[in-house]
């Protein structure tokens, strides 16, 4: 389950770009933080602490500005084109109880039976769990399976109160027989004619 990243910010009260410019060049990440009825807040959050904070899917943070303290799940990062650094966040209010949708990565676990490959079509799946107790990811077990078996949606094992917010019978990945390399020898003596 996801962790809450406890960040402190500060108020913004200037806007447009060119004062997001100059937070940034300040060491400071501008952001907004909205949802549930509320006026949308702007707030700045350190560059460090915010950026090591973003770097796995659906984090939970909590904004300390002025004493009070938001929990918020990132919604959307928009980063620099070149430097790939994070220029704004895009922050929405969570509840504890509230649920919500994500997606997560799926986590392929056993070993492939002999001569058979995995083609994964869904390296995430949408899913509804509890805001504040998010899954990492879900689990697709590929142990035993046979050439032509498919893993649908309903085959992953999902944590405690998580639920597919898809349709079960989504293909996830297919297991496949292994394409088989030309023979030597059959080359060899083709050539030989």
């Amino acid at each position: 389950m996801a962790n809450i990243i406890k960040l402190d910010g500060e108020l913004r009260t200037d806007f447009g770009k060119g004062a997001a410019r100059q937070a940034r060049r300040g060491g400071q990440i501008p952001a907004v933080i909205y949802g549930h009825g509320t006026d949308p807040v702007r707030v700045l959050l350190p560059v460090a602490a915010t950026t090591l904070a973003v770097r796995g899917s659906n984090a939970l943070l909590s904004i300390a500005v002025d004493g009070e303290e938001t929990v918020t799940l990132v919604k959307d990062i928009q980063r620099h084109a070149l430097r790939q650094t994070v220029d704004h966040l895009d922050l929405l209010i969570v509840k504890k109880g509230e649920k919500v949708i994500v997606e997560v990565s799926v986590l392929i676990q056993g070993e492939l039976t002999a001569g058979t490959t995995l083609s994964l079509d869904h390296p995430s799946i949408a899913v509804e769990a509890e805001a504040v107790a998010l899954p990492e990811h879900v689990v697709a077990n590929i142990a035993g399976l046979q050439a032509g078996t498919q893993i649908l949606a309903s085959d992953l094992v999902l944590p405690e109160g998580t639920v597919l917010a898809v349709e079960g019978d989504v293909v996830v990945a297919t297991v496949d027989a292994a394409i088989a390399e030309a023979e030597p020898e059959a080359e060899s003596a083709a050539s030989a004619e």
